[in-house]
């Protein structure tokens, strides 16, 4: 059984039977059924509830004549999704912005959680990143749906009729080549960051490790920025009046 992480550990000795059974279910056999929980999904679970908790604490002390600290964050991210958003997208941004501010924010967690020590980050197992893809590529395909009805089908037939038999498989790779490009990037970034990280903490433990740090937040930052900003022209591309 390969080593994990003391939250995977806990996680397995609580759960595991309950996993196991559910798993069972679905007719899905675990390589290791005492140990069914890897620290990917349990590094998820742990963003996913920082997240849930983030959420509540703001929406429970709520008060527009004294906010407190929470609040003030929760307000800065919304607005700055809500600038991003207008910018990429347009006036018909709004819909937008709580997909975007979710999908942006648990990139960056999932992106950030490796520099924890005991913990690794999630968006360095390629199924995270391609997960994210995944959800984005079905959330843009059913806004362009929800716009323009079974209008939404002439994006992929080019701008002529007679051209329709070229353009709409060309249309579809180019869509399925979105979700490799997101899967990809993202992916590759966080990995070699984690893997940089710790190869110069292994080496040298002090001093010269703190530039590599500073340069994997930077990395973690911008690239839960690209995505968000690529699932948002996405948006804008399939959700666009022109069409």
């Amino acid at each position: 059984m390969p080593p994990s992480t003391p939250l995977t550990q806990f996680l397995n000795a609580h759960f595991a039977g309950p996993v196991d059974s559910f798993l069972a279910a679905l007719h899905v056999h675990p390589t290791y059924p005492q140990a069914p929980i890897n620290d990917t999904f349990a590094m998820e679970l742990l963003v996913f509830a920082g997240l849930l908790l983030f959420f509540l604490i703001v929406r429970i002390s709520l008060d527009v004549e004294q906010p407190n600290p929470a609040q003030h964050l929760a307000e800065g991210i919304h607005g700055f999704a809500s600038d991003t958003s207008e910018s990429i997208v347009g006036h018909h941004f709004e819909r937008f912005v709580s997909f975007v501010t979710v999908l942006g924010l648990f990139i960056l967690l999932c992106n950030l959680l490796g520099l924890v020590p005991g913990l690794k980050s999630p968006t360095a197992d390629v199924v995270v990143p391609f997960g994210c893809a995944i959800v984005t590529f079905v959330y843009y395909h059913y806004q362009g749906i929800r716009q323009h009805g079974f209008g939404y089908i002439k994006q992929f037939l080019g701008p002529v009729w007679w051209m329709a038999w070229l353009m709409l498989p060309l249309e579809i790779i180019s869509h399925m080549a979105r979700v490799l490009s997101l899967t990809v990037r993202l992916y590759a970034n966080i990995f070699a960051g984690d893997l940089v990280t710790l190869a110069f903490f292994s080496l040298i433990p002090v001093v010269i490790p703190l530039m590599f740090i500073s340069l994997h937040i930077m990395v973690a930052v911008v690239q839960a920025f690209l995505f968000m900003a690529l699932a948002l022209s996405y948006l804008s591309l399939a959700s666009s009046e022109e069409h």
